[in-house]
């Protein structure tokens, strides 16, 4: 349900990366619930290590724009060469 809404908040703007990453979790969801129910250890393999990676993406995002742990948004854009004022 959370990311049917977030799905609708992203079409507003012009964010398909999370618009992708969203669909991808939806059906990965899907096959998940499907799996349990049909008992196919496949799909109960891939939901659990999709949603650890969704879990895991998620935390990072959070810790970034948060800048905690050492995480900085200034620092990691200086990295890859962008620089503000240009």
């Amino acid at each position: 349900l959370a990311a049917l809404e977030r799905q609708i908040f992203d079409f507003l703007g012009f964010q398909w990366a999370p618009i992708l990453g969203n669909f991808l979790q939806i059906i990965v969801v899907i096959l998940g619930l499907f799996g349990t129910i049909q008992f196919r250890p496949r799909y109960i393999v891939v939901y659990t290590v999709w949603t650890a990676l969704w879990v895991t993406w998620n935390v990072f995002i959070i810790c970034f724009y948060l800048e905690v742990g050492g995480l900085s948004k200034v620092g990691y854009l200086s990295f890859f060469g962008f620089t503000r004022g240009r």
